[in-house]
């Protein structure tokens, strides 16, 4: 199975609002506590592949794609209120996930 094109959208989704995002932040136009939840989906997507395919650790590549989850549905919530296009956009970053939640836990009861 080839993730290369689902990625490739995902990556350009994820750059423009979560870019947009920080630097309403940093320009001040949004609160600083938003970017929170922005910044750490990062942080833990950035830990997935490492995980996953370093250490070859499913226990805590799971615990880590259950955290992607939580801080992406934590995000588009509080931004929505302030941006809600970045919520919108971000859907099938969302509906990716979920899936990839599925694969991974499927992945874990296999091994």
């Amino acid at each position: 199975m080839d993730f290369g094109p689902v990625w490739s959208v995902l990556y350009i989704i994820i750059f423009v609002s979560f870019g947009t995002v920080f630097l309403k932040v940093f320009r001040g136009e949004l609160p600083y506590l938003i970017a929170l939840p922005f910044a750490l989906n990062l942080l833990f997507n950035l830990l997935f592949t490492p995980l996953q395919f370093g250490l070859q650790n499913n226990e805590l590549a799971t615990l880590d794609i259950l955290f992607i989850l939580f801080t992406l549905v934590w995000s588009l919530f509080v931004v929505y209120p302030y941006v809600p296009w970045v919520t919108f956009i971000n859907l099938p970053y969302l509906f990716w996930v979920i899936f990839a939640i599925g694969l991974q836990l499927t992945i874990r009861y296999l091994n």
